[in-house]
């Protein structure tokens, strides 16, 4: 049993570390001052987002970036909440301070001109297993740009988010952008927890591509040419699986152009968003998440996963099998080890006033719930929007 989990563990370290010194290696990047000339059709698929949107209006509002170049695509999926009314709402306020030119009498489901920035609601068109691949494909195939940028109701954007995009595009020539994703906590433990468990998939996302393989990315600050979507087919193949708009999509970019994907590390292009407020939601967001991954294409991401559920696996049983001693030694070796892409992921998104408060006790405890998240994504169904899934 010793053998095997120093095994385990040495394998566990060389991942971490390499993951680590790849996110060193992702140099940030320094917008240099070009003219703006990137379009950009913004795709935002929504369900009952009302508490959500009056936040997203107003950073969108407050975008430093020509209102020529953007335009905002809501997408309905079916809401049964004032949503609609709100988005509404937004362009009508705008237009009493006279930056609206012209607005359509018939509100719902028109296109809203702010400023020469369109604002535009549509409805989702059901096609597929997952809602939220239809609002996408719905959106892109009205999108006037050939830039499309992903994210979600509940996120805000920093003023130069489009900025530092367009400069990325002028000076690497992408067919895909994967940029940061962060969140806005309370100094809570749920909301803490959450946060180091996203910190981690954000400081393996960058650190995958540093070491030249990367295998993650987040559809909340997510962009890609259209033209490149279309070719590779859009999500055919994988629109059976409910979750999955951001990865299976950056799969086929990789599989298509591997040296076309880049990362944008840089913290005027950091999306935030929100944690979840209860352990239930937390636990069926965490199942979405995890019930798309046995659907990889890739062996290697496949292995990397399971060694980390290997690794959490024995962490757990050592509790049973070995002396509480051997036990506590080993979980404090984990912790030192998740230190090294922790401290420098921490820093970038500026998470270091909280981290050590909290480090300990959510270190405990996230062998025991990742290990649960996987095993229920194999074998129960779970809660999103209103909605029941299975696997």
């Amino acid at each position: 049993m010793i053998g095997l989990l120093i095994f385990i563990f040495t394998l566990y370290t060389i991942l971490i570390v390499s993951l680590a010194i790849g996110f060193l290696k992702v140099e940030e990047f320094k917008t240099k001052k070009k003219t703006e000339t990137t379009s950009f059709s913004i795709v935002i698929p929504f369900r009952n987002e009302a508490k959500n949107l009056p936040n997203l209006l107003n950073s969108i509002a407050a975008l430093n970036y020509p209102k020529e170049l953007v335009e905002f695509l809501f997408v309905d999926d079916t809401s049964s909440d004032n949503s609609v009314e709100i988005i509404n709402s937004f362009v009508i306020s705008n237009q009493e301070r006279g930056e609206i030119s012209k607005v359509d009498t018939n509100l719902d489901y028109e296109i809203l001109p702010i400023v020469r920035m369109t604002i535009r609601i549509i409805k989702n068109i059901r096609k597929s297993n997952s809602p939220k691949k239809d609002a996408i494909t719905a959106a892109i195939s009205v999108a006037k740009n050939n830039w499309i940028v992903t994210t979600d109701a509940d996120c805000n954007f920093p003023k130069n988010w489009l900025k530092v995009l367009d400069s990325f595009i002028q000076q690497k020539d992408p067919k895909m952008v994967v940029a940061p994703v962060n969140y806005k906590v309370q100094n809570n433990f749920l909301e803490q927890f959450q946060l180091l468990d996203f910190m981690s998939l954000q400081g393996t996302t960058i650190g995958g591509f540093g070491i030249d393989f990367p295998f993650m990315c987040n559809g909340a600050n997510l962009a890609y040419q259209k033209e490149s979507f279309l070719q590779l087919n859009g999500f055919e193949g994988n629109n059976t699986i409910a979750s999955g708009d951001d990865i299976f999509l950056f799969e086929k970019f990789i599989e298509s152009n591997h040296n076309s994907v880049h990362f944008l590390k840089a913290t005027a292009a950091i999306v935030t968003t929100f944690p979840v407020k209860t352990w239930i939601d937390l636990i069926n967001q965490r199942t979405r998440w995890a019930a798309k991954t046995s659907n990889f294409k890739s062996v290697k991401v496949k292995l990397i996963g399971l060694l980390v559920l290997t690794t959490n696996l024995f962490l757990i049983t050592s509790f049973f099998t070995l002396s509480l001693k051997i036990a506590l030694i080993c979980f404090a070796l984990k912790m030192l080890i998740d230190l090294f892409l922790f401290l420098p992921t921490i820093r970038f998104f500026n998470h270091q006033n909280n981290f050590t408060q909290w480090y300990l006790l959510s270190s405990l405890l996230y062998p025991f719930f990742s290990v649960f998240i996987v095993f229920n994504s194999l074998f129960s169904k779970y809660n999103w929007k209103g909605r029941r899934f299975k696997k």
